[in-house]
């Protein structure tokens, strides 16, 4: 059995410098704590979907408090109801994002066969982890220290890999990659609000900053 091997599924007997190490990091085989992250990031994936559809029920309210108000051309009220609207928009398309975006790392977690696939793979990932996080900091106040353990996981797996197989991190083309993962997020997040959330055709009346309600 290839030392490689060993260290995907059962680990070894520690040394006398391994269980130091392990006293501040604490380490393990590669391949039960990539399944632990993984089920980790799906409860995440989870909660935003949740969350989502609380949204989703807000935004209906809204809208159709939005419709009343312009049938009874209350001006004022249909501003004030509007600029809350926008705002439930944004962080609903916020949250469509990272949910898609951490559905793209646990599928790609679920790739993962040999030692070159963990940096390959993780290195973006690690980036649009923290990128959720920071995303969702003050949005879901309980979900950045959850995303934060599930970073400092996948990071520690990173380096535990490099060291392991002694493999050197392309930065440059991880963060290319976390990039496109995350644009690709965006647009499907934003297209997939346009389908799902109802424009509303404003008053003139109504300064432009309101009609931003059917668009992000």
């Amino acid at each position: 059995m290839s030392n490689f091997a060993r260290k995907w599924v059962k680990p070894e007997a520690p040394s006398i410098t391994a269980r130091m190490k392990d006293a501040v990091r604490p380490a393990g085989p590669l391949k039960p704590r990539l399944e632990l992250a993984g089920r980790q990031i799906q409860a995440q994936v989870a909660k935003l979907d949740s969350t989502f559809v609380r949204l989703k029920e807000k935004d209906n309210a809204l809208f159709n408090k939005i419709v009343a108000a312009i049938r009874k051309h209350d001006t004022q009220m249909s501003i004030a109801l509007s600029n809350e609207l926008v705002e439930v928009r944004k962080i609903a398309k916020m949250i469509s994002q990272a949910k898609l975006a951490l559905e793209q790392i646990v599928l790609r977690l679920g790739t993962v066969q040999e030692l070159g696939d963990i940096t390959v793979t993780l290195a973006p990932a690690v980036g649009i982890i923290r990128s959720v996080r920071g995303g969702l900091q003050g949005v879901i106040p309980e979900a950045e220290g959850e995303i934060g353990e599930i970073s400092s996981t996948l990071s520690s797996i990173l380096v535990d890999a490099g060291q392991l197989g002694n493999l050197s991190l392309n930065f440059e083309s991880a963060n290319e990659e976390s990039d496109r993962i995350l644009t690709e997020a965006s647009a499907v997040a934003e297209q997939g609000l346009k389908d799902s959330f109802p424009e509303i055709a404003m008053p003139a009346e109504i300064p432009r900053s309101a009609e931003a309600v059917g668009g992000m």
